[in-house]
């Protein structure tokens, strides 16, 4: 499903128009470091768990590419290894582009809602490893068990799927403290120029709008692995995780 596809269906299709407009995608790598500076340590992580060897020769998909980096944190990792990236949003997968172009030849690129996956990134027992960061929150807890069946229908057996997000506190006073922490670091962190982040009150007001924008629907971590092991991943567990941010996953079974 193209954007053009996914306008018809409301919430999801916002989602993907949030990440295809120049100005956003122009700041959006800048704007993670600000707003999630851990998540490349996430992305290391997330690659330290997966037990393939370098020199390994296999197919990987990334979900939500964005502008590629972790795309590119894959490719640097396995120079053998080739990669399937799917992102909803034109924009997004040209800047992506632009960053693999180094590695274009183990690179193919799809424009694509993550609800209707064509058959290059979900055709049955083709992938080693499928990776995720910062893309899966955008879907509810129906949309996103469908595609966690899809994609680990598409791994090979004893391959991995790890996955680099947000979830949110099961308890309501937890999820408010972790969020006034999380609001004063990225007040903290932003150059003094940026009038979004002035403020206390002016990074809430910020975050609290663009996650209308982008439609975020974080899950529990409780949930966030129910779904996996429903899915088809049993053994999934957290990897890491640091207040709202995790990394999680596990191998598909053998059968």
């Amino acid at each position: 499903m193209t954007r053009d596809d996914a306008a018809r269906d409301g919430v999801a299709a916002d989602s993907i128009e949030a990440y295809d407009l120049p100005g956003r995608v122009a700041a959006y790598d800048a704007d993670m470091d600000i707003m999630h500076p851990l998540r490349h340590t996430m992305m290391g992580i997330a690659l330290e768990i997966v037990p393939l060897a370098p020199t390994a020769t296999f197919t990987a998909v990334d979900l939500g590419t964005g502008t590629g980096v972790f795309a590119q944190r894959v490719l640097e990792a396995y120079p053998r290894a080739s990669l399937v990236a799917v992102d909803g949003a034109a924009a997004m997968l040209d800047l992506a582009g632009t960053r693999l172009a180094g590695h274009a030849r183990r690179v193919t690129r799809i424009e694509a809602d993550f609800r209707s996956l064509p058959a290059e990134a979900t055709s049955p027992g083709s992938f080693d490893l499928v990776v995720s960061a910062y893309a899966l929150h955008h879907l509810d807890a129906d949309e996103k068990h469908a595609v966690l069946q899809k994609v680990i229908a598409a791994l090979k057996p004893c391959g991995w799927f790890v996955n680099a997000d947000i979830v949110t506190a099961a308890d309501p006073d937890i999820e408010r403290r972790i969020q006034d922490i999380r609001v004063r670091s990225v007040t903290a962190r932003a150059p003094d120029a940026d009038e979004r982040f002035r403020t206390i009150a002016a990074t809430r007001a910020y975050l609290d709008a663009l996650e209308a924008q982008e439609h975020d629907q974080p899950l529990t971590l409780d949930a966030d692995l129910r779904l996996l092991r429903a899915a088809g991943i049993p053994a999934a567990e957290v990897i890491w995780r640091q207040y709202r941010e995790v990394v999680i996953g596990g191998p598909k079974p053998v059968g």
